[in-house]
């Protein structure tokens, strides 16, 4: 198995593994806005968490950090996650629920 596996792939495991748990996943794309999250998760109980994939050890761009800064500001979730297992992790966290 690829140790350093795409982004994609960590988006897919993570976004079937989500549904399987009830969960939604959008993927998020703005014509009007760059750099914004991958995808929208909403959790079985109406709370939404932007995510943004990135492989094994990337960091978002200065351009994406800026727009999660923003995001965080406006009291919205935020999560880049880089390993399948750290997804797992965000769908299996006690969201407050």
């Amino acid at each position: 198995m690829n140790n350093n596996p795409l982004e994609k792939f960590i988006e897919g495991k993570v976004c079937l593994y989500a549904a399987d748990r009830g969960w939604v996943t959008y993927k998020f794309t703005s014509p009007a806005r760059a750099a914004v999250p991958d995808r929208l998760f909403i959790t079985p109980f109406g709370r939404v968490i932007f995510v943004e994939f990135k492989r094994k050890g990337m960091k978002p761009t200065p351009a994406q950090s800026r727009e999660h800064d923003r995001l965080i500001r406006q009291g919205c979730t935020v999560r880049v996650i880089d390993c399948v297992s750290d997804g797992i992790d965000l769908v299996d966290a006690d969201w407050g629920m």
